[in-house]
């Protein structure tokens, strides 16, 4: 599911939102969980999960293509680990 697909979805369950009061919400929650990253700050969402940032250190890698070893930089990416009640709804 995409960003539309889930703007779609959420107006067509609730009858008193249109679909740009609900991309306007879904866009700024992104925008939110975007910067707060940036930010290197955490969000918990109860029941749902937690949204972080992991550092990853310089390594060398290979080009797939050529072969060759290149030195890939440091850099963080983010992180998400579901909680326990996600998980167990998921295997019912």
């Amino acid at each position: 599911m995409n960003k539309s697909d889930l703007v779609k979805k959420l107006s067509s369950k609730e009858n008193s939102l249109n679909e740009e009061d609900v991309y306007l919400s879904v866009s700024l929650i992104i925008k939110l969980i975007t910067d707060t990253l940036n930010n290197s700050n955490r969000i918990e969402v109860r029941n749902f999960g937690t949204f972080s940032t992991r550092h990853r250190s310089q390594r060398v890698s290979r080009n797939p293509k050529t072969g060759t070893s290149i030195l890939v930089e440091s850099k963080f990416y983010p992180y998400f680990r579901a909680s326990k009640h996600l998980k167990e709804s998921l295997n019912k």
